[in-house]
């Protein structure tokens, strides 16, 4: 499935996506995620660093859902795929390293293996409050607000 504009900016603004997996035992299991970057149209992926649950998760059930939301804007996207995971020392894993080294300077050495995720279903989410005709200016407004109770 096509990653559209609007999920796109949201992902490459908010990179931290909590990733959605399965154990062995068919528990569910949530890990967040700070370095997804949108590789095509097609394609998500994150470096992993330090996630050993995630990758035996996904080791047996090869199938994520990730999620990304825009705090300021009460916005989100939801990705479901199948994944597949190139480890460091991997013929393919220099070729998707170098993507990392821009963005994650200091992570990017770190990196153990970058984890594809060939997108199935992309779906955009919206707070209640746009239903009633709020804008995002207002939304952000808002949240600015909250935010600056919290830290002021």
């Amino acid at each position: 499935m096509i990653i559209s504009d609007a999920a796109r900016e949201i992902i490459e603004q908010f990179p931290l996506g909590f990733v959605a997996t399965v154990t062995k035992d068919g528990a569910p299991s949530l890990s967040p995620k700070g370095t997804f970057l949108v590789l095509d149209d097609e394609t998500l992926a994150f470096a992993e660093i330090r996630s050993p649950n995630t990758m035996a998760n996904l080791a047996h059930r090869g199938e994520a859902e990730v999620n990304f939301i825009d705090i300021w804007k009460r916005k989100g996207v939801r990705v479901f795929g199948n994944v597949q995971s190139i480890e460091r020392g991997s013929e393919d894993f220099d070729a998707l390293y170098v993507n990392w080294e821009g963005p994650f300077p200091a992570l990017a050495p770190r990196i153990n293996a970058v984890v594809k995720i060939a997108c199935e279903r992309v779906k955009i989410m919206t707070t209640p409050p746009y239903d009633d005709g709020v804008t995002e200016e207002e939304m952000i407004a808002l949240y600015k607000a909250k935010f600056a109770e919290i830290y002021p």
